[in-house]
């Protein structure tokens, strides 16, 4: 970038925030159509600064912003709609979701599909409770498709064959759903578990916690096995 470009009101969230010199903040956002970038709020952490309250993640924004570099400069911003508020497992749930956002996404790569499925992903944990889980798993699915990672369940893998409801399948990363003899390990689904997986039908009996189970490796070999803050205090917390 070696022109200075200038955003007006662009539909934004903040990811992240993190202090910078005395008073200002940098901010990590995902905006609407310029993708996920840094800006700076100079002065926004000032006892005067009228941005004080409305510089918070989850918070659908309208924000403003100068950029040459990689690091913009923030102009403007205000609350667009109505605030959101998200407590318990949905607060931890939406940093896992910015998290992922935040490790998964390139700089200035416009995505505005990943865009509104963040904002409905924040919507529904926003009146989700603790049943924050299918929220998780619909997410999480839809920003590997839209990354270009989707999940292969709709075939065996190498073939245009469909998957067998009665044969079990393991799941190989970059490949897919491969026949396997036996029915158990940590990659191994029945074909039925994984079309339901596919279609997204957590109601079943049993799919929840298998596409609980398919996320977590899928999700970690993406990550390249980082281990993400969010998810490891929402399982210690669990386990309590």
């Amino acid at each position: 970038m070696s022109s200075q470009r200038r955003v007006q009101q662009q539909a934004a969230f903040i990811l992240h925030h993190r202090p910078f010199r005395d008073s200002s903040q940098i901010l990590d956002v995902l905006s609407r159509d310029h993708g996920k970038l840094s800006v700076v709020a100079r002065g926004s952490r000032g006892a005067r600064s009228r941005l004080k309250g409305v510089l918070r993640p989850f918070m659908p924004l309208s924000m403003s912003w100068v950029i040459k570099s990689d690091l913009g400069t923030l102009t403007g911003a205000e609350v667009r709609g109505a605030p959101l508020s998200l407590s318990g497992d949905a607060l931890l749930s939406g940093f896992y979701v910015n998290e992922l956002i935040l490790h998964l996404l390139h700089r200035h790569d416009p995505q505005p599909d990943i865009f509104e499925a963040y904002a409905q992903t924040i919507h529904a944990l926003a009146g989700a409770g603790t049943d924050v889980a299918p929220v998780l798993r619909r997410f999480e699915m839809e920003l590997l498709r839209f990354s270009g990672y989707a999940l292969n369940l709709d075939h065996e893998s190498g073939t245009t064959q469909p998957l067998d409801p009665g044969q079990h399948y393991q799941y190989r990363m970059e490949q897919g759903a491969v026949a396997v003899s036996r029915d158990d390990g940590p990659l191994v689904f029945s074909g039925a578990l994984l079309t339901a997986i596919a279609g997204q039908q957590f109601n079943e009996p049993g799919v929840l916690r298998a596409a609980t189970r398919l996320m977590r490796e899928v999700i970690s070999f993406h990550l390249g096995g980082k281990e993400l803050k969010s998810r490891k205090v929402l399982l210690e917390m669990h386990r309590r």
